[in-house]
Formats: structure tokens, sequence, C-alpha cells
């Protein structure tokens, strides 16, 4: 049983009303906004939650939205993203662009006679923060230097499949003296060749994931500040004056100005925290884009709080103390093989898991699907019977049953000489998700509410 929150006015009428704050984290194409709407609309119905506790014991009274507590975040737009996947023509919401906060109370009956006698009624406020994928990248800078950066972030570019991508700012780094005088003409150039190569990563089939600093292609309200206008260099230190000076103190800039602040204005404030991962989408991209999610997962979780929360959260700041892993769109493969995709996760996130697990968190990994666009069936091909989805791929306007292949059981088992050896397609939402008063369909999200909240709502 979690403790309530004491930073308010201790009487009977706040005492079981508690605040947590769940931090919904990933990298890009994982699905958060999809995954934060569903979870909402699922609260709201509660329709679909029959292993979540608090629902399936009668416990569960009713849900509602409430303002949220920062008024100076932008609202997460809830509606909008329902009226994308439910409308007439169902479609996906738009990528996060920019950060977005929504709080949802929930009331319930206490599960412990003894609290149902102070009061019949409890509130769990529970507020969750989107923001783009890229975001969360920026949150290893914090510990580097802006030499250190360079170093790391050139060895990278030198490295295939990154290499021909970064060849026009290499380039030009070739032809720059870091040492010689500033001039802002040399900055914006290599920004701009340096942002390129950046959304050449974003866009290449190998699904990379490393894109340093993210505000770089997705800068939100920064658009075109002087902020954005460094990048890494090679060569000497400068002295007074020189370029790498005033890269170096635009670099400085933006970690204490925007990664350091919004690091402080929202990671550190979090409570619990699910990660997704878009395991298949990994998997499509080949070994370079499976090598470089995995990295790029570790580098972003290293500087959270993970531990044990306790008596004192209140004066030294929270805690997480569960983390859920998930690997995305489970349902773009036949059922018997979501146990398969676990443990793909498993492996992917099995450095990460034993630290947090060190540091003292519970853990869990899970194969979910925030909404669910196919159904598993089986068919027979000469004379086989194969376990296959139901659904329409996008790109399509009908549905049609395919067969999605196997979830290899190991994180490298890439067959040799095929670069991208799988191809899970992505589906359309169903045509009739509006149409079902109990929620948006789904696989395991109230499992995974359950492992997030549920001792919140005993």
């Amino acid at each position: 049983m979690r403790f309530p929150d004491l930073t308010g006015v201790f009487d009977v009428g706040t005492l079981l009303e508690t605040n947590v704050r769940l931090g919904v984290t990933g990298l890009r194409r994982a699905g958060k906004t999809v995954f934060v709407t569903a979870l909402v609309d699922n609260l709201l119905k509660a329709g679909r939650l029959p292993f979540l506790d608090v629902v399936s014991s009668g416990r569960f009274q009713a849900s509602r939205l409430r303002p949220q507590p920062d008024p100076d975040v932008p609202r997460f737009d809830v509606e909008g993203h329902l009226a994308a996947l439910a409308g007439p023509e169902p479609r996906w919401p738009d990528t996060t662009k920019g950060i977005g906060q929504l709080r949802v109370s929930i009331r319930y009956q206490p599960g412990s006679a003894l609290l149902r006698t102070v009061q019949p009624v409890a509130t769990l406020n529970l507020d969750i923060v989107d923001y783009p994928g890229e975001w969360l990248l920026d949150l290893p800078l914090l510990r580097l230097s802006f030499a250190e950066w360079s170093g790391l972030t050139l060895d990278l570019a030198q490295q295939a499949p990154r290499d021909g991508l970064s060849a026009l700012w290499r380039h030009w780094l070739a032809d720059i003296d870091p040492t010689a005088p500033a001039e802002e003409t040399a900055a914006r150039q290599g920004a701009a060749l340096y942002t390129d190569y950046l959304h050449a990563c974003r866009r290449a089939d190998t699904l990379l994931s490393l894109i340093q600093p993210g505000r770089f292609v997705e800068p939100g309200d920064m658009k075109d500040a002087p902020l954005l206008t460094f990048c890494p260099l090679s060569g000497g230190l400068g002295g007074r004056g020189s370029l790498w000076e005033l890269m170096e103190n635009r670099y400085e800039a933006y970690k204490t100005n925007v990664v350091r602040r919004f690091f402080t204005d929202h990671f550190a404030r979090l409570d619990r925290q699910i990660v997704l991962i878009d395991v298949l989408g990994a998997l499509n991209a080949g070994p370079y884009g499976m090598a470089d999610m995995k990295r790029a997962l570790e580098l972003s979780l290293e500087p959270f709080r993970h531990g044990a929360s306790g008596w004192f959260d209140w004066l030294f700041g929270s805690k997480i103390d569960r983390v859920l892993f998930a690997a995305t769109k489970a349902d773009h493969i036949a059922a018997h093989q979501h146990a398969h995709l676990r443990g793909l996760l498993d492996q992917l996130v099995g450095n990460a898991r034993s630290a947090i697990r060190f540091d003292g968190a519970a853990v869990e990994t899970m194969a979910i699907a925030a909404v669910k666009c196919t159904e598993s069936v089986t068919t027979e091909h000469e004379g086989r019977q194969l376990r296959c989805v139901r659904g329409t791929p996008v790109g399509r306007d009908r549905p049609t049953v395919l067969f999605p292949g196997e979830i290899p059981d190991n994180a490298d088992a890439f067959p040799p000489g095929r670069e991208h050896p799988y191809n899970f397609l992505p589906f359309r939402p169903p045509a009739d998700l509006g149409r079902d008063p109990r929620g948006l369909p789904h696989i395991r999200l109230d499992q995974a509410l359950q492992f997030l909240l549920g001792d919140y709502l005993e």
C-alpha cells in the first residue's frame, strides 16, 4: 500500500486522495500517444479491464478527466486523438511534436475495511505526460562534456550505416578549423548539415534510434532558436573567441536551459514508469537497428532515479519504484508468438533491467497492444496449419489474412546474407473502434495498469 500524499492539508477529506505521476517513456515509433489515449479511454469506460483488480473486485466507481496540475504545460489532446482513432475513417493520431499533460482521477472503494470506515471512497489522481520520443535521448547529455559528446558522436557517425548518412557533415568537419575565430555563418552551416544528418538517421530503414540532440529534429517551440545552432566538432580545443568555444557554450546552454530543465520539471518527479519499445520495428530494421535501439535505451534510462520509495520522498524528491518494459504492437503477430516477443524484449533490456533492480525498483516485462487491430486466426497452407493474423494493413482498404512470420528466440538471430529478413506489417485501426462503449480494444493494457497502479488502488 502506498503512503498517501502528505504535501497538502492533512485531514480526513484529503487523507485518501493520492497523486501518482506516471512517466510514459520510450523512443520514437513506440506508440506513446496511442498508449496514453487508450489508457485514458479505458479508465473512463472501464469495460475492458478484467485484470485490473480494482475493477474485477467491484471496487471501481468511476474515472473522470480533471484539470492538470501544471497550467503552463499544454494539455494532451485526448479528445482529438480519440476522434482520429474512432472516427468514420479511423487513422492513427499524428506523432507528438511537443509536450502534453493530462490528469485522470479514479474514484474507488479502498480494499481495507479499516480504511473504508475512515472514508468509504478514495481518489487516485493519475498524472500523465506525453512528449516526443527524441527528447528522451537528450538526457545522457547531462553527464557528457562537449568534447566527450563530440568524440562519441563522430565515432558513431563513422560506422555503418551512419557513415553514408553523415558524409556531407563529416566533409564539412574535415575542412573546418575549430580553433579559428568564431563565425556565425560557419556555426549555422555546420548545425544545418548536422541536422540534415540526424533527419536522415530518422528516415533510415534501419530504424536508427540514437539521435542527439532531440530538439534538432523535434524543436517544439524552439524552432530557429540560436540555442540549436551548434554541432559536434573534431580536432583540438579552441581558445577564447574560437569556433570551438562558441559551439561548446551553446552545447552547455542547451544542456542547462533545455535538457536539465525538462528533466527537473518532468522526469525527476516520476513515481512510476512504463518504457514502450517497438521490438518488431527493430526486427524489421535488421541487426543495426536492433543494436542501435538497445544502446539508445540503456543510455536514456541512466539519468532516472530508480529505487524503493520511503517516508522521506516528499523531502528529497520521489523515486521511480516500479518500471514496466512493454513491447508494443503485439497484435501485429499471432497470439502464440507473444511469449517469444516478450522473451526477445527480455534480452533487449536485460542490462537496463538488472541495473534498475539493483537500485531497488520492481521491474516487469510484457507484450502489449494499446489498440488491438487484428484477430488471430488459423489457416491451412500446403497441408500445414498456420497461425495468422487478420486485419487491414496500412496502404490497403480491406481486411487480409497474413502470416506475419516467426519471432526469433535470440536478439542476434538474423539470417546471414539478408539485411532485412523480417517484415512485420503495420495495420490500420479497425473501422468499428468507435461503436463499442466498453473502451478501445487492447492486449494486456489492464495487466500493465495492474502492475503500475494496482498497489495504489488497494
